[in-house]
């Protein structure tokens, strides 16, 4: 069927052997694919010629597909569609440099995300994911126990690149500071400094103490899995259980269609 090579001890892995253009993908691959994304959290498809409209197709095995609220399409036909595109003699617009889950400010953020690259610069731009399971169950026994029932609020007015957005449709949302996988079991950290903007149960002194060290998290090493890109490939990860950041650090445009999968509230 396909080979799945793990990247690192926990997160991460290439799906080998896999042409996503195929027409003879059935529901026993797509099925295979996502017990491998509960299990690695990150898969990346390397060299996949595909189109849009293709990834659209693919994305739509695992789940509902979102009208991101945010954004542009890469087509009037293709709404689910999102491009990405950074670099280049503008301004730089996007935050996506900066440790988050894709829209954490939605009463149900997306289960999962797509991430296809379509037009690189010559160095740079890789991405880097990070195990939110494992920053969880690496902390003490004693600092687990607080986090564990906290809850904080996430507003997407925080991120400077959603700011103008509806805010009737979009008011502030509360979630769990450790929510719980709905198909593993496993717990993982869920605030990022994107768009968590406090612990409600704390005060203000106390937020400015402890929501550092929670986002402080994704940076050790030993969380991380990076890919650098090559046109053609594509990331697909579980949202619901990682961050991510994309390093700018590259001259040039960076082009990526991305695709993003309803999910459910966190609990």
């Amino acid at each position: 069927m396909f080979d799945i090579r793990p990247l690192t001890p926990t997160i991460g892995a290439e799906v080998l052997d896999l042409d996503l253009n195929r027409d003879d993908l059935d529901a026993s691959v797509f099925a295979a694919l996502t017990d491998a994304l509960h299990e690695r959290q990150v898969l990346f498809f390397r060299d996949q010629r595909i189109t849009a409209h293709r990834q659209r197709e693919v994305a739509a095995r695992f789940g509902t597909l979102q009208h991101f609220p945010f954004g542009d399409p890469a087509a009037p036909d293709l709404p689910e569609v999102m491009v990405l595109a950074t670099g280049g003699d503008g301004p730089k617009v996007s935050n996506a440099d900066i440790w988050h889950s894709d829209a954490t400010f939605m009463a149900r953020p997306p289960l999962g995300t797509m991430l296809r690259a379509v037009s690189l610069p010559a160095l740079g731009g890789d991405t880097v994911w990070a195990d939110m399971e494992s920053a969880y169950s690496g902390l003490s026994a004693p600092i687990r126990a607080l986090l564990d029932g906290l809850t904080a609020e996430h507003d997407f007015a925080k991120s400077r690149s959603h700011r103008g957005g509806d805010r009737a449709a979009l008011p502030p949302v509360v979630h769990p500071v450790v929510r719980t996988h709905p198909v593993t079991g496993r717990r993982c950290l869920y605030v990022n400094r994107i768009f968590t903007t406090r612990i409600v149960e704390l005060d203000e002194r106390e937020n400015e103490l402890l929501l550092p060290f929670l986002f402080d998290r994704t940076a050790r090493p030993e969380f991380q899995v990076r890919l650098t890109w090559r046109p053609g490939d594509i990331a697909l990860w579980d949202n619901r259980s990682t961050q991510h950041y994309a390093a700018y650090d590259y001259q040039g445009p960076r082009v990526m269609h991305r695709i993003v999968i309803e999910g459910d509230e966190p609990r």
